[in-house]
């Protein structure tokens, strides 16, 4: 059976490296047999800020773009997102993205007597590819790579995903066009794994 893989672009902009490697990604899981299709986040039509939280258990109409991004995150074993660090995380659409998409009853549910929720996505896998103008070294050792214990065990953990996978672009500022030949050339060997 083939793999139903979606592909999430978080950069706002479409004429970014995150597209490009989101393009390789692509072009190694269908030479693989995969299935791919892709979500364009700074196409979707919706209100970013999530009103009023889950206040009374109730939250926002979902505008129809992001009905359809759930479905397609239903359809999908595995989800790539690429997107790039910007103050030290995500940039605000795609935050505004996960808090609009990943509602209760959705992503997870409550129930009484129970501390933790019930994981609805279960069963699917996720890369993420992070681009960064800061020295991956310095990611790593100093900031801790804080940002990815954060969407692992708070984020994307918390609604199933599993495993969760991080692939580090970085220092793209300073980044040669041989080391960005090499970093398609790996995410396209990701993708041909499936993973």
């Amino acid at each position: 059976m083939a793999k139903n893989i979606l592909l999430i672009l978080g950069h706002p902009s479409e004429a970014s490296f995150c597209n490009a490697l989101l393009d390789a990604y692509k072009n190694g899981a269908e030479a693989a047999g995969a299935i791919c299709k892709t979500i364009y986040i700074s196409r979707l039509k919706f209100d970013v800020n999530l009103a009023d939280g889950y206040k009374n258990g109730e939250v926002m109409p979902l505008e129809q773009d992001l009905a359809g991004s759930q479905q397609l995150l239903q359809w999908a074993n595995h989800v790539v997102m690429a997107y790039p660090n910007w103050w030290g995380f995500m940039p605000a659409v795609t935050k505004g993205f996960i808090d609009r998409v990943f509602l209760p009853g959705f992503a997870f549910k409550h129930h009484s007597g129970k501390i933790f929720p019930e994981k609805l996505l279960n069963g699917k896998s996720l890369r993420l590819l992070i681009t960064m103008d800061t020295p991956k070294w310095w990611f790593y050792l100093v900031y801790r790579a804080s940002q990815y214990q954060i969407l692992k065990d708070i984020v994307f953990g918390y609604v199933g995903f599993k495993p969760i996978r991080f692939s580090t672009f970085g220092f793209m500022r300073k980044s040669t066009d041989q080391q960005r030949i090499n970093w398609l050339r790996k995410v396209k060997q990701l993708g041909s794994q499936l993973k």
